[in-house]
């Protein structure tokens, strides 16, 4: 058995960071991937957010006939506690159930939406997953013990630490954090490449999946030292040496690129997508201030004792916003900031607090329109630029849990839930934010040379893993094969398939009758949860 198919999901990537990059010799063996195949921009879904996104490329499917919206979710439409995003949530089809039901076997490295894991034929490590718990949620059950082998292996290094996804978005507190920061993604990415090493020699994978993510980690950090241009021009010592670290990544990463498209041979198409593009972000709204002042919210007495100096955004506060607000008097809220959602407090029975059903369509109207009527005090620029309500971007049947209104910020960033004493306020220094276009290359036998096609969509992604494996792209699915990236022969001798209906039911993980969460898929959950700060 060999790769037929080889999926590298670079998280953040965008071409306004690698084509510099490529020219200056940083990246020569990405330069040379693009020169002898094609090269496009991909616009994710909104928002431009890694769960969603990451989702969607795997199904092909919106969010909302998909299921996930966030890093977290509602319990029901009634229910306003929140919890961590899991496979379970997923209700669509992916590339990975798809191709097992086909009888392929399948490898998928660090990709969220992946725990719990497909029982599938092949290997699942899932991404977002604590290290304490990474044996549990890898599928086979021996498989961490077979990975235990693989040189350089440290699950401490592989495996989500919330108190570093904080870090990316809030900051660094001190220069001295910056150096080890980026070392430690250096050495994660090596380590997700050892282990797709050791799987494709040892037991290879018709379909073979894995998601490097240390670009969108340092992009979000280090975005003035990547893109110095976009912000004030590097002065110090220190911070040249930032500089020089962060090109040693990328450069590092093309290595393993090429070391990666080696090892599986000409003869296997290669596939490159990232979920998102990124830009720089200079400012923070802070949402529920400006809810508050604006007569949407009010806050409780709990809240007015919390200190939130030391924080932006409110990574660390989102398991708090239930007793954080004072309910009887709140009718719209945010409860996360990487949604860049609202809510609207609906009183569905009539008698508890909140906007009637009958109210609803005049209420959310008016609170779009307040938004984006918000101008930043000194100098009367717009703040939000878009404002969208749930039916517009999550229509389909899973949208009921997904925000009221999602904006989109003038610079691009993330909304902050904290109370703070102003609406819109600096960030202290520029960091990097999402941006709709992220990265697509493709190579391999019948893929067109030195092509740039224009920009795809990231439900095109699914169909195309499909299409190169052979196998019929269901009808559901609402991206497409993109034909003009491949040889006219190629799709003469190789049609398009269709399927009138999906050949596997959600992932034939922990839905079937094997798959129904276990008592250790349950503690995996729960020490997420804790590591969040949900329960103590």
């Amino acid at each position: 058995m060999s790769v037929k198919t080889l999926l590298i999901g670079i998280d953040g990537a965008t071409f306004t960071v690698l084509d510099p990059l490529l020219e200056q010799g940083v990246m020569p063996f990405l330069k040379s991937f693009y020169a002898g195949g094609v090269k496009a921009g991909l616009r994710t879904i909104v928002p431009a957010l890694t769960p969603p996104a990451w989702t969607s490329l795997m199904t092909g499917r919106t969010p909302g006939n998909h299921g996930v919206f966030d890093f977290f979710r509602m319990e029901s439409v009634d229910n306003r506690h929140i919890r961590f995003f899991t496979s379970n949530d997923v209700q669509a089809d992916t590339i990975w159930s798809l191709a097992g039901a086909a009888g392929l076997k399948v490898t998928s490295l660090n990709y969220p939406s992946m725990f719990p894991a497909p029982r599938l034929d092949g290997h699942i490590v899932p991404g977002w997953v604590p290290w304490r718990q990474l044996r549990i949620a890898c599928w086979p059950q021996d498989l961490f013990d077979k990975l235990k082998t693989v040189p350089g292996f440290n699950p401490k290094e592989l495996a989500m630490d919330i108190k570093l996804e904080e870090k990316a978005t809030e900051g660094c507190s001190d220069r001295d954090e910056y150096g080890p920061w980026i070392e430690f993604h250096i050495r994660r990415e090596q380590n997700w490449f050892e282990i797709l090493q050791y799987l494709v020699k040892e037991d290879p994978s018709e379909l073979t999946a894995v998601l490097f993510d240390g670009v969108d980690k340092l992009q979000h950090l280090c975005w003035r030292f990547i893109c110095p241009h976009d912000d004030r021009p590097l002065e110090h010592e220190w911070e040249f040496e930032i500089r020089r670290l962060c090109l040693e990544y990328f450069r590092r990463l093309d290595g393993l690129l090429e070391q990666m498209c080696s090892l599986v041979g000409p003869e296997t198409t290669i596939l490159i997508a990232s979920d998102h593009g990124f830009g720089p972000t200079y400012e923070v709204f802070h949402a529920n201030t400006w809810l508050q002042r604006h007569g949407y919210l009010t806050w409780s007495e709990a809240a007015k004792a919390q200190d939130n100096s030391g924080a932006q955004l409110g990574v660390g506060s989102v398991a708090r916003h239930t007793y954080l607000l004072d309910w009887d008097n709140t009718k719209a809220y945010a409860t996360t900031p990487t949604s860049n959602g609202i809510y609207v407090v609906v009183n569905r029975d009539g008698k508890s607090p909140g906007v009637t059903p009958e109210e609803y369509p005049a209420f959310v109207e008016k609170l779009k329109q307040d938004l984006l009527a918000f101008r930043d005090p000194s100098t009367g620029g717009q703040v939000i630029t878009e404002v969208w309500k749930r039916e517009e971007i999550f229509s389909g049947p899973l949208g009921d849990v997904a925000p009221d209104l999602t904006l989109v910020l003038r610079d691009g960033g993330l909304l902050s839930i904290l109370d703070k004493d102003t609406e819109l306020s600096r960030r202290p220094s520029m960091g990097g934010a999402h941006r709709p276009i992220g990265i697509f290359g493709a190579k391999g036998p019948g893929v067109r040379k030195g092509f740039e096609a224009k920009t795809l969509s990231i439900l095109d992604i699914a169909p195309t893993v499909l299409y190169s494996l052979g196998l019929p792209v269901p009808e559901s699915m609402q991206g497409r094969v993109p034909e003009e990236i491949f040889e006219s022969s190629l799709i003469t001798t190789k049609p398009i398939l269709k399927s009138a209906a999906a050949a596997a039911s959600n992932h034939a993980h922990a839905a079937d009758a094997a798959s129904s969460t276990s008592p250790e898929d349950e503690q995996v959950i729960l020490e997420r949860l804790r590591e969040l700060g949900y329960i103590e």
